[in-house]
């Protein structure tokens, strides 16, 4: 099952100095969920700092013990928004 998880960085509490430290190995960490296959796309957002993520994963909990592994979401600075599970979408299937 898919699910898109809404990340946003807790920047009322930290300051841009304060996230340079941990981002390198945030870039790495989602790179290993990217090559085990738990995350199928990353996307910076648009509107304020934070991302999305496009998981592959059997439950939501599975999905938050995969977020739970990045540096900044331990470090309390990237906060979950939301978790979103996906169904298909059945226009694109055979007309009955």
């Amino acid at each position: 099952m898919q699910f898109f998880a809404l990340l946003t960085r807790n920047t009322e509490k930290f300051s841009d100095t304060d996230f340079a430290p941990l981002l390198p190995g945030e870039a790495e960490q989602r790179r290993t969920l990217y090559a085990e296959g738990a995350v199928r796309q990353v996307w910076n957002r648009g509107d304020i700092p934070g991302s999305g993520m496009m998981f592959e994963a059997g439950s939501d909990a599975d999905v938050r013990h995969h977020l739970a592994t990045l540096p900044l979401v331990k470090a309390g600075m990237m906060d979950i928004a939301a978790i979103v599970p996906l169904n298909p979408y059945p226009g694109f299937g055979p007309k009955r």
